[in-house]
């Protein structure tokens, strides 16, 4: 994976832009995003990720989002439980704090 660093400076300091508490720190040639020490989302291959269970899935499929999938060893696919965010989410703050929320409300589960 190659880092897309104009992307991860859009998505945090204009789209994560005055939502309170989110971090952030490089990993496997990306990014992973954080709140209060739990991860809720990943830049990966340049497209931000936020995490889903039966909870929020629902609203990814409905925006045609698709999971984060991977290569892993010896070629085999590998799909992780993040979602791509949808440009309409993106680009709306409002809106993506609630997305933000909902993806970290899997923790608490």
């Amino acid at each position: 994976m190659k880092k897309d660093q104009g992307f991860y400076e859009y998505v945090i300091n204009d789209a994560f832009m005055g939502i309170a508490g989110i971090s952030s720190r490089a990993m496997f040639g990306g990014w992973g995003f954080y709140r209060d020490g739990k991860i809720f989302g990943i830049i990966a291959d340049g497209k931000l990720y936020f995490k889903v269970d039966d909870s929020n899935k629902s609203e990814y499929v409905s925006y045609g989002s698709k999971a984060f999938e991977y290569h892993g060893k010896k070629g085999k696919s590998v799909t992780m439980s993040y979602w791509e965010v949808p440009s309409d989410i993106l680009e709306n703050r409002e809106e993506l704090e609630e997305w933000i929320e909902r993806s970290l409300a899997i923790h608490r589960k």
